[in-house]
């Protein structure tokens, strides 16, 4: 018995020395330099006509060092066409926006009287005979 309350007192003496702060792990962020890069010039474009799936776009775009221009053209549903021409520099972005052709939209259908809902007839199955109920009167013994 002597023996199990040393060794209790002796975990509670270990237990209040220990300092976990001085062992925990250290850990430092790692620092990133930023990196930045001076604008480059560049020039693209690209041209889809597929006439599956209904699709026919271009666009093309140009950049010298501060200003890019560029333009593209989408084939509307209606039958149009819309060309947007841009210019973005260090004032904000402009764009000139044209349409070609006339749009086509498709004829309404002729007038048709309101829906009416057709006549139905009363349900023709007979109302279900039910018997009178037969309840025996419960037998009680006598003591």
């Amino acid at each position: 018995m002597k023996f199990i309350i040393f060794a209790a007192l002796f975990a509670v003496a270990a237990a209040s020395s220990y300092k976990a702060a001085e062992y925990a792990p250290k850990y430092e962020a790692p620092k990133y330099e930023e990196v930045t890069y001076a604008p480059q010039p560049y020039s693209f474009g690209y041209d889809v006509q597929d006439k599956e799936s209904y699709n026919d776009f271009e666009h093309n775009e140009k950049s010298d060092y501060n200003v890019v221009t560029g333009s593209y053209r989408v084939a509307l549903p209606d039958g149009r066409t819309q060309i947007v021409n841009y210019k973005a520099d260090k004032d904000g972005y402009t764009a000139d926006v044209k349409f070609e052709g006339e749009a086509k939209y498709p004829e309404e259908p002729a007038y048709k009287p309101a829906y009416s809902a057709p006549a139905y007839s009363a349900p023709a199955y007979p109302a279900p005979a039910y018997p009178a109920p037969a309840y025996k009167a419960p037998a009680y013994p006598k003591y």
